[in-house]
């Protein structure tokens, strides 16, 4: 009989030892000191033992709660098949009203302001209706599906960001909460979040074009009667600061251009006083070959000059546009000093492509041999209809540069220089390699539809983590004690056996959780307090069956099978409800919830293994033995 029991005492252990093995990167973890953890994060070994414990949510680690809010006029403005200054003068007004009531609804202010202006919008949205009333309900619709697409492209972002178990859900018709646990760079999951990552490749306007349109814009400005007396201006502020550095004078952009608030950039323009009122516009520039420096300073006030209206029509006659390089870089002057200057780009007004053709975005190091060699840079592969559309494009236009623009912003502008087939290429230029593996998360996941901002976040420290987890273990370790003292007093020697299948169970369930990197919350603790009462629920029934069997007089091996065979059905039919309970909990619940759901399965699942399996092994070894004469129950 011995033999037959060799394979399952066999099986156990097997298990056992995959539980232990399994659960040991989480213990070693908690014993870490906070000396021997920074050891080992240097070492670069410390996330591997993070990656292998169990993952703790945002209520027992810390971490960040974020609110996000789409931004609806911006997507209401995209959306449109035809702008001009009326539409996006409606939508600017909507924005201040929204800034000054959160909680009013944009769709209603944006019926009452059409009506108030009366606005046409079937000359903007003619797809969409008709009739007013039509269009609005059509775009409605369009914001639920962009909301609902922000909500699944922030989950993929997420996902591969590394967080365990977030937290993400719409609140309203415009909100979406986000909990990250554990984060510990707010800024870098802000920027992940808030980016919209919009990749498209411009090809660039040739040199000639672009010397053209520079006089244009110079002969346009001069005319401009606000801008003739800003030499004077100048000179009155030479006279007030006293500050002449090689004829170069920095003067309020308040008041060059009229602006009324204050630039993220410098408020400060450096022109030169004797050329600024023959070429208003070129005098803020540097030339820097074949391509346009904007000095740091002048930032501000070229996009002021290149986003007046008289210049937005010039552009538009050509088809081409203005676009920065999305970092100032430094560049050695004559005079030997050093300037932070961004490159300024003439593109076409359309994309060649757009970043939905990307099929994958992988971050490395650049290859040894390469201008790129040791920087960062994302690789790119695209699908078969980008790949077609990228070869055609670089074969017919040899010799030309095309800028590859994330969010509005240049990253780079190489010289195409043969025909690229295959659909692979690459974009540079990043600060460091954690910014270009979050451009590659972002590319793969895809640009959000609408812009989203973060209206409000708080930092949950890991102290109150700390505090759960201790009051958490606390309960679990408590309630355990309980139930096995119980079961010791209860049923004696039977009882000990349970209180085994017990133990074991909530080492198998731990282990599952840190096999499947699932989370531990503080509802999922009290899913495993709950599977401590449900597995003993099991014993109990079986305990209790076995001494029916004993009353009636039947042999100590006989009880045994008789009292395991008359519950089982009790046992399965009962844990079975829980299962489906815990199922329909995990599918629909977010969260905690999903939390709690996954340590009530695995843990009714494994309760189920121990208290039918386990322990019958166990008592069958025992009245097996030589010298066995009563079971002790």
């Amino acid at each position: 009989m011995q033999d037959k029991l060799t394979p399952r005492f066999l099986l156990i252990g097997l298990v056992l030892i995959w539980g232990l093995w399994s659960l040991w990167p989480t213990v070693k973890l908690q014993n870490l000191s906070s000396e021997e953890r920074d050891e080992l994060a240097k070492q670069g070994r410390l996330e591997n033992i993070e990656s292998k414990a169990i993952k703790q949510g945002l209520d027992l680690k810390g971490g960040m709660y974020i609110v996000l809010e789409v931004d609806l006029p911006t997507l209401v403005e995209n959306i449109a098949i035809n702008k001009d200054q009326k539409l996006t003068a409606v939508l600017a007004s909507i924005r201040k009203d929204i800034s000054n009531q959160p909680e009013a609804d944009f769709f209603n202010l944006f019926s009452n302001k059409v009506e108030d202006k009366k606005v046409k919008l079937s000359r903007y949205y003619y797809d969409y209706g008709s009739s007013t009333n039509d269009i609005i309900t059509s775009l409605k619709v369009e914001a639920e599906d962009a909301i609902d697409r922000v909500l699944e492209i922030l989950q993929n972002r997420i996902d591969q960001f590394g967080v365990a178990e977030p937290t993400i859900q719409k609140q309203g018709t415009q909100r979406i909460i986000v909990e990250l646990a554990g984060v510990q760079d707010s800024e870098r999951a802000r920027a992940l979040l808030e980016s919209t990552a919009l990749l498209e490749f411009y090809l660039v306007k040739d040199v000639t074009v672009t010397n053209e349109l520079m006089i244009k814009i110079d002969q346009i400005l001069k005319k401009d009667k606000s801008l003739s007396s800003v030499a004077k201006k100048i000179d009155s502020a030479e006279k007030k600061n006293n500050s002449d550095t090689s004829n170069d004078q920095a003067v309020s952009v308040g008041e060059l251009f009229g602006a009324t608030e204050s630039s993220s950039e410098s408020d400060s323009a450096i022109v030169d006083q004797d050329i600024f009122a023959e070429r208003p516009f070129s005098s803020l520039l540097r030339n820097l070959g074949n391509s346009i420096g904007v000095p740091e300073k002048n930032a501000f006030a070229v996009r002021e000059l290149i986003s007046r209206p008289e210049i937005r029509d010039r552009l538009a006659s050509i088809g081409a546009n203005f676009l920065f390089e999305h970092k100032a870089e430094e560049y050695a002057l004559n005079d030997g000093s050093v300037e932070k200057l961004y490159t300024l780009y003439l593109l076409d007004d359309q994309a060649e492509l757009t970043g939905g053709v990307v099929e994958e975005a992988k971050a490395n190091l650049g290859p040894q041999g390469t201008t790129s060699a040791g920087q960062p840079i994302v690789n790119l592969s695209m699908n078969s209809d980008g790949a077609r559309k990228w070869a055609i494009m670089t074969g017919s236009n040899i010799g030309r540069q095309v800028a590859i623009v994330l969010d509005n912003k240049v990253h780079m502008a190489p010289n195409i220089r043969e025909k690229i087939s295959g659909g692979g290429t690459l974009i540079e230029g990043f600060a460091n390699i954690d910014e270009a593996k979050d451009i590659a998360i972002v590319l793969r996941a895809g640009a959000l539809p609408a812009p989203v901002d973060i209206i409000e976040e708080r930092v949950i420290g890991p102290s109150l983590g700390a505090d759960s987890v201790r009051r958490g273990t606390q309960s679990v370790l408590i309630g355990l004690a309980i139930v096995l003292v119980f079961m010791l007093f209860y049923y004696r020697t039977a009882g000990s056996i349970a209180d085994f299948a017990l133990i074991w169970n909530l080492i198998l369930v731990l282990a599952i959780l840190a096999s499947l990197q699932a989370t531990l919350t503080l509802p999922g603790i009290a899913g495993l307090i709950l599977t401590v009462g449900m597995s003993i629920d099991a014993n109990v029934i079986i305990f209790e069956r076995i001494r029916e069997e004993l009353d009636k007089g039947k042999t100590a091996k006989a009880a045994i099978d008789g009292g395991y065979n008359r519950a089982l059905t009790t046992i399965v039919d009962a844990n079975m409800t829980t299962l489906i309970a815990a199922l329909v909990l995990w599918q629909f619940g977010t969260g905690p919830i999903r939390g709690f759901a996954t340590v009530l399965f695995w843990g009714i699942l494994i309760s189920m293994f121990t208290a039918i399996f386990v322990t019958r092994t166990v008592f069958n070894a025992f009245v097996n033995r030589k010298g066995f004469k009563s079971l002790s129950i």
